[in-house]
Parts: structure tokens; sequence; C-alpha cells
């Protein structure tokens, strides 16, 4: 029992080193998936069919990697007048050629209020000329969008990625040193174009009705837009292929019961829902000539798609029947317009576009799988050349098996330690992460060189006592050394900085598991091979 209770450091680095294991190579781990992803038909990243659990980044697995700002600009302290929001994105839009109501958020702030623009080309004059037309006094008008916006379009990208089946995927706000805001989208094993399609476009959705009116004694066509929105659909159905074959698709949507009369209304008074339904040939002859009401479907500002309506359903309308139980099928021309509009009205629309244009430093690179198979053999060939350098350096200052041969040892339980909370929480390695794992092979065997030294300082020692004095000392040495280190790496562990972040996580995650349990346990096998009263 008291050899237990006097190398309980030893177990414990056993138990740690047992545990990542697990966490390595245990099914029970790797079959894990994040909360919203379907991997079905993909593997996760970093599975690549092996009996490792580690998963990889970018750099190591390939992809695409997409770096933008947000397209917009901003005008802080503006008097609302005491109007809604929704008044004054109205109000705005009015002012600008080319917006529209979507274009323009109005925001109450602790600090002030704000009303961004998130359409291209509108100048810091524009928006300015255009709140003094509506009557809104304002404040600064500054380039970007407010961070509430930034953290809005991580969560929208981030759905349409999960909902888009892209397993890996990741969506994250960095900052620059210069105060810069970027979005930073990766997508390991998706092509460059794939991922582009999916994030270029704000996906927004709505239905407008197309139908016919008088003026002066003629017969035009109006247009009324947005009678259902993103915000007025629930209940998401999966995009399916019609039963009857083709080339066609749909999606089963639900229309929120609060919504239901108004658009049932707006159907009746435009005729879309006349006794024995409509007929629409919108598509047909481009909007011109159509004899009958359409529901149009517009994704991302263009029309993808108009249909009538059937009897059944006109009549339900009609009767007010149809707003107990509102749904209906959004029809598409084909199953992957269905599914793009599924991901669409699931994720939510984008409330600024990504600044694919790369003039406000917007980048987008592509990482071929085998490039990503390179890096992987050219990191394992660091680590290794890391390794035999420390190795060799520790046999020429000591000369010792038994000093030399442990120190190396319990260097690289602490990599592996690491590794395996890699693995256990799914953060994907990339080559930053490897350069903080050598990191922390290059720092441990400075400490366990920290360790050797005071030990052996005054020659052999003999006397359990007298090493545990000498460990002592050398452990608070350490101890600040690691607090120091702890402290340097934080700001870049927390701050949005890509690749420095899982840098600076990994080195101070090595030092904390030095700390507590490789250092100790080095001691611990030190004085079982070095004194004599063990």
């Amino acid at each position: 029992m008291s050899t237990l209770r006097d190398n309980w450091r030893v177990i414990f680095l056993v138990v740690a080193i047992l545990v990542s294991t697990f966490a390595l190579f245990s099914p029970t781990v790797g079959s894990q998936s994040p909360i919203g992803e379907d991997n079905s038909s993909q593997p996760a990243v970093g599975e690549d069919n092996s009996m490792i659990n580690l998963k990889y980044g970018l750099q190591l697995d390939g992809g695409t990697r997409i770096r933008a700002p947000l397209v917009g600009i901003t005008a802080e302290e503006v008097e609302f007048n005491n109007e809604s929001q929704r008044v004054v994105e109205q109000q705005v839009a009015a002012q600008l050629d080319g917006a529209d109501a979507a274009d323009v958020i109005a925001r109450f702030g602790a600090q002030s209020n704000t009303v961004e623009v998130t359409i291209e080309n509108v100048s810091d004059d524009e928006l300015r000329t255009a709140l003094d037309a509506a009557g809104y006094a304002h404040g600064n008008v500054r380039d970007g969008v407010t961070e509430t916006t930034r953290t809005e379009t991580v969560r929208v990208l981030q759905s349409k990625i999960n909902e888009a089946g892209l397993s890996g995927g990741t969506v994250q706000q960095v900052t620059t040193a210069t105060g810069e805001h970027f979005i930073l989208v990766e997508v390991p094993n998706r092509d460059r174009q794939d991922v582009l399609d999916l994030v270029g476009e704000r996906g927004t959705v709505q239905i407008d009705i197309y139908y016919p009116t008088t003026q002066n004694g003629s017969r035009v066509y109006e247009t009324r837009e947005a009678v259902l929105t993103q915000s007025d659909f629930t209940s998401i159905g999966t995009a399916q292929e019609p039963q009857t074959g083709g080339d066609g698709g749909f999606v089963p949507v639900s229309v929120r019961e609060e919504s239901a009369p108004a658009f049932q209304q707006a159907v009746v008074e435009t005729g879309v829902a006349q006794p024995g339904g409509s007929r629409c040939t919108y598509m047909e002859d481009g909007g011109k000539n159509s004899t009958d009401p359409c529901l149009l479907l517009v994704v991302n500002g263009e029309v993808v798609n108009a249909f009538g309506m059937q009897p059944s359903l006109a009549d339900g309308m009609r009767s007010g029947e149809w707003a107990k139980a509102p749904g209906f099928r959004l029809s598409t021309r084909n199953i992957s317009e269905a599914q793009e509009i599924a991901i669409n009205l699931r994720a939510g629309a984008l409330p600024a576009k990504l600044d694919l244009s790369g003039s406000d430093g917007g980048t987008s690179s592509y990482i071929s799988p085998s490039q990503g198979e390179r890096f992987k053999i050219d990191s394992l060939l660091t680590g290794i050349i890391a390794v035999l350098a420390v190795a060799g350096v520790v046999f020429l200052r000591y000369g010792k098996p038994q000093v030399a041969l442990p120190m190396i040892v319990t260097g690289l339980s602490e990599v592996y330690i690491l590794l395996g909370f890699a693995a256990a929480i799914g953060y994907p390695l990339d080559l930053s992460v490897i350069a903080g794992f050598i990191a922390v092979i290059g720092t441990g065997v400075d400490d366990l060189i920290i360790i050797a030294d005071e030990v052996m300082a005054e020659g052999s020692v003999k006397s359990r006592k007298v090493f545990q004095s000498r460990f002592r000392r050398a452990f608070w040495v350490i101890g600040a050394a690691a607090a120091t280190t702890i402290i340097a790496m934080s700001p870049l562990a927390v701050l949005s900085l890509g690749d420095l972040q899982g840098f600076a996580i990994f080195t101070i995650l090595g030092v904390i598991v030095g700390v507590l349990v490789t250092r100790p346990a080095y001691g611990d096998i030190l004085r079982l091979l070095l004194t004599e009263d063990r």
C-alpha cells in the first residue's frame, strides 16, 4: 500500500496514457458525430477509414478555406423617432437605389441605435443622405457591420454547412491585429466552387404574388412582394422528387399559424385562389403574358419557379379552412433547387453577404487531398526528427540511460496525452497544432533537464530526503516558467487569430499536462532509479 502511495504520480501518468489510448482507438469515440451533421454519405473529418480517432483539419486533409469580410456599412447613434425597426428599415431602403427592406438592418443597441446597409456599392455619403432624407438624425458612418450581424452570420453559415451534410466544416469570426473583422469558413474534402456556391449567396427565400390588375382601362401585372418570408415557414420537410418521376422536386412546408391568415387573404384578393384554381404560365412566357395569377418562388432575389393553385387548395383558401392546417409544397424545377431551398429555409438568410471579391483582404484557397497527405507525412517526419534530436542531445549531456531514457519516454508521453485529448474532443489537427506539439516536446524536455541537473548538481544522490529537497527547488523553477508561458499564450488562445489559436491552445495544454502529470512522474522515476532508500 505504501508503494502505491509513494508512487501515485507514476500511476497517474499511466492512467492518463490509458485514457488517451482509449480516446485514440476506441470506436465509441470515433463514431460520434457533431450534433446536427449528417455523416451518412461522407466519413467524418479525420476518420479516413483508419483505426485512429484523430481528426485532421484543412491543411492535413485537403479542402477549401474562405476568409472574407462582410459587405456593409453602419451608421451609429441613429435616432429612430419612436418608430419600429421595420419602419426604419423600410424608410431608409426607400431612399437608396436598388435596395429593399431586407438590405437594411435597424437595431436597438445598449449604447446606441444602428442602421446597417448590407448591399454592395453603397457609399458612406449615400447612407448619410438616405438617413437625412428619411428624417433620422445620426452620428458616425463607418465601413463594416456590427458585432451582432457578424455573430448571426457565423451561426447561419454553420447551419447551412451542417444542413448540406458537409462534415467537419467550421465557421468562425477572426480579427486581425489592426482590428479588421473576417469570417473564416473551412470545409474539408470539398472543392472551392462547391463551397462558394453554398456560402456566396445570402440564402433568402420568399413567396411573391404576380397577378393582373386594371389601370386606366388596361390590363397590367403587378407583384406583391414577400407575402411569405423565411420567418413565416415552419416544419421544413426534406427535399423530395415527385413520385411520378421526372426532373422536378419539392419541399413540404408548413406556415406559422400567425402568418397563415394574411397569406390566405392575399391569395384570395389577388385571384390565385380563384374558383377552379389557377394555371400559371409565368416561366413559359417570361412573366409578360400570364393569363392567371401566379405564386413566385424567389431565391436570392431571382424567380426560380412559378406555380398556380390546384382547385382543392384554392377552395380551402377561399373557405378559410386552409389556415387551420396551413401547409403546402414549394415546387421546383429540379431536385438540386429543392435541396438548396430546404437548406436556406432551415439555416435562415444571411444578414449580410461575404465580400468574395478580394478587394478588402478576402481570400479563398483550395488544398487538394494529395497535398494534405504530403503535409501529414512531412509533419510526421518533422516530429520524428525533433524526437531524435532531443534524444541525441540528452544522451550526450548525461551519458546515463537511467536518466536519459525516462526523460525521453516521459516527454513523448506528454505528446501522446495531448493527442488523446484532441481525439476525445474532436479537435482537428492542422499544422499550427503540430507546431504546438513540437514546442511541447522542446519545453517539456527543457523542464526535465532542469529537474535532472538540480537533482544531480552535487553528484550522486543516495538519500530520498535530499532528492525530495532538490526536486522541490527544481519544480518551483518549472512552475514559474509554466505560469509565464500560460500568461504569454493566453491572448492567442482567446482571441480569434486563426491558426495561432490552435498553436496557443495546445502549447498551454502541454504546459498544464507537464506540470500536473509528467514532471512529477519523472521525479518519482528518478527517485526510484537513483536513491537507495526508495
